[in-house]
């Protein structure tokens, strides 16, 4: 799931949880019950088509109504029990006229025919079940979904599309073995010291880094209100993470604070350098001048680190991403995905409104499918950002 803004309504998660709705959409979409039953049943008829077709070509001399024991077998990977008996049934009365044709309904030969038919009829039963079992492990996924999707709502809290001066757009994917929940992790604020916004990547996984995730995220939401500058944004989730963060869990992230008309105060550790896209569509990578260590392991370097300002206009689009984006391979070379190269003309012109800047980063999201050949296999986070206040 992308989880970016969503328009108020009766099926949008509350602070509890999701609501019944999204949580049935979710069960829906799991066990492919949102698909039209024409469709989902199209596999157990086309094999009642086959098994037909296959015994009437190949002659009177062959009985091959028995392979129809397949499509309950078929039926039960995508229909619901009484759909699997519906459809069973026309495989029932196919065995009975094939049975006819090949004339093994005969007092002599009615013994093939009982076989077939039992053999059937209780592989139907069975299949009935498996689906019954199929539907339940379902539901139970789709509410283990379910809250992890509220969890990660409720730990991101998603902004809007405005932000202060700031218009931003979000594409955020966890690549997780069937998680909603990621390392990724990202905040804006509106503060008395301006703009502030967080970016990070948890090095861990499963429970452990959402738990880094949550510490950062609450440290960086205490501090960027009572700090008046953003290095001390940044010590205090420095010390939040040594104190609360699991050992050996550390975070790259990136703070960044609008507070001067065209200017940006950037504070990197060890995070993926920001872009910033200019009007002609040409990108600039923002690297640091004096690059530092992750949160977490800053009681191994010496010193401290240092921001620093870099221009930016109500024109251009500045790009942050985690290392998902960066390192995402393409699907048959290997290679990594060049967001430098890619992003200024994918961009190019977003800043003219919330609109463009969410039809933008649709595009660079598109092209990152497109490079991976559908499927990313780690976190990942972009997030567009452009200032209506020069």
């Amino acid at each position: 799931m992308s989880p970016y803004r969503q328009p108020q309504s009766p099926s949008v998660p509350t602070g509890s949880g999701l609501s019944w709705a999204r949580r049935r959409r979710v069960l829906l979409a799991v066990d492919l019950q949102d698909i039209p039953f024409w469709r989902r049943a199209s596999p157990a008829l086309l094999a009642i088509l086959l098994v037909a077709l296959t015994d009437l070509l190949s002659g009177r001399d062959r009985y091959l109504a028995p392979l129809m024991t397949v499509v309950p077998s078929i039926a039960a990977l995508t229909l619901r029990p009484l759909e699997l008996l519906a459809v069973c049934l026309l495989g029932l009365l196919a065995v009975f006229g094939l049975s006819h044709y090949d004339e093994v309904d005969t007092i002599n030969d009615t013994r093939f025919l009982w076989g077939a038919m039992i053999s059937y009829l209780l592989l139907t039963l069975f299949s009935a079940w498996v689906a019954k079992i199929r539907m339940r492990r379902a539901a139970a996924f789709a509410a283990v979904s379910s809250v992890a999707e509220a969890a990660q709502r409720a730990l991101l809290r998603l902004p809007g599309p405005v932000v202060g001066p700031l218009h931003l757009a979000v594409r955020y994917v966890s690549a997780a073995d069937a998680s909603r929940i990621g390392g990724d992790l990202y905040s804006v604020l509106e503060t008395p010291h301006g703009t502030r916004v967080a970016v990070g990547d948890v090095r861990g996984k499963g429970l452990g880094a959402v738990q880094t995730a949550a510490v950062v995220l609450g440290a960086f939401r205490e501090a960027a209100y009572d700090e008046a500058g953003l290095r001390g944004v940044a010590a205090r989730v420095e010390a939040s993470v040594e104190r609360h963060a699991p050992d050996g869990e550390f975070t790259t992230a990136l703070f960044a604070e609008f507070r001067t008309p065209g200017v940006v105060e950037l504070l990197q550790y060890g995070h993926v350098p920001p872009i910033r896209v200019d009007p002609d569509g040409r990108a600039h990578v923002l690297d640091a001048p004096d690059p530092w260590v992750p949160l977490g392991l800053g009681r191994l370097a010496v010193g401290e680190p240092t921001s620093w300002g870099q221009p930016f206009g109500p024109e251009d689009v500045l790009v942050l991403c985690s290392d998902g984006v960066i390192e995402a391979r393409h699907h048959r070379t290997g290679e990594f995905y060049p967001l430098e190269e890619r992003v200024g003309r994918l961009v190019r012109d977003a800043a003219r409104s919330s609109a463009e800047l969410e039809v933008a980063v649709g595009r660079v999201y598109a092209d990152l499918l497109e490079h991976t050949g559908g499927e990313l296999r780690d976190d990942a986070l972009l997030l567009l950002i452009t200032r209506t206040d020069g």
